[in-house]
C-alpha cells in the first residue's frame, strides 16, 4: 500500500475507532465512512496525498468508493496519470 494511501486510511480510521481495518473493496460511502460532512475534507486529503488536483464539479464518484478504487485512480504508477484524467474530465 502506497504511503498516500495508507494516510487516506489511517485519516478514516481516526473518525471510526469502533474500526480495526478497513478492506480494499469496502465501499466507504455505503456504509458512512465517508459522509456529506467530511466528504470535502477528505477529498482536500486526497488530493495533498496523491497530488492529483481534483475538479469537485467532474469528480467520479466510483474513484472513490473503495480504497482500491482510490488506489487505482490516484496512487498507482499507471493510474496516476489516469486517476487525472478521470477527476478532470
Amino acid at each position: 500500500m502506497a504511503d498516500g494511501l495508507q494516510q487516506v486510511k489511517n485519516w478514516i480510521l481516526e473518525r471510526h475507532p469502533e474500526r480495526q481495518d478497513i478492506a480494499p473493496d469496502l465501499d466507504l460511502i455505503e456504509n458512512r465512512l465517508i459522509d456529506s460532512l467530511s466528504f470535502v475534507e477528505f477529498v482536500f486529503l486526497l488530493e495533498q496525498e496523491s497530488g492529483v488536483s481534483i475538479q469537485m464539479e467532474t469528480l467520479e464518484v466510483d474513484a472513490i468508493r473503495t480504497l482500491a478504487a482510490i488506489e487505482t485512480h490516484f496512487f498507482a504508477a499507471a493510474g496516476a496519470t489516469a486517476g487525472a484524467e478521470a477527476v478532470q474530465a
